[in-house]
């Protein structure tokens, strides 16, 4: 998305007001990603995940999937990330993620990809110039598995309520 702001000039926005929301919507994030195996063992070994499925080859390749799997932790957080660009760019505030599931292994090669569907928007009762947003995020791989679903809860401002209108 991209605001005019003089003939020849504009400047890339970043998320969506409250009034641009649709219950329905479906958003197709993009780019996807395709997670490396370094990707997989420095978020395990940042956030003190030392599981050896992630990082141990040897051991990985004794387990049923035969080679190490992603940190769900990792992919949670870049499916997440995509998504930022159209649901919560201009979030005020996340409000929670409810129904966390993993569905299917994800590999060190695998490229990723996510939609959102919008469940729900409503203005809120405390707050005049905000509403929630409520997403049902679901993350895929390039094949077409289904590995991740979660809903999320955001607080976002109406138009012209929102920090970027202040810059």
């Amino acid at each position: 998305m991209t605001k005019t702001i003089a003939p020849t000039r504009h400047r890339a926005s970043l998320g969506r007001y409250l009034d641009d929301f649709v219950v329905g919507d479906v958003y197709e994030h993009f780019p996807g990603r395709t997670i490396t195996d370094a990707d997989n063992i420095q978020f395990s070994l940042l956030t003190m995940n030392n599981h050896p499925m992630h990082c141990d080859h040897a051991f990985a390749a004794k387990s049923e999937f035969g080679k190490p799997l992603v940190n769900s932790g990792l992919t949670l957080a870049i499916v997440l990330g995509m998504t930022v660009a159209d649901v919560s760019g201009k979030a005020i505030a996340n409000l929670g993620w409810t129904e966390i599931k993993l569905t299917a292994p994800v590999f060190p090669g695998d490229t990723v990809y996510a939609e959102s569907e919008v469940l729900e928007k409503r203005e809120s009762k405390s707050r005049p110039t905000q509403g929630i947003v409520t997403v049902r995020t679901t993350g895929k791989k390039a094949d077409g598995t289904v590995f991740m679903s979660f809903i999320r809860s955001a607080l976002i401002p109406k138009r012209g309520h929102g920090v970027q209108d202040k810059a």
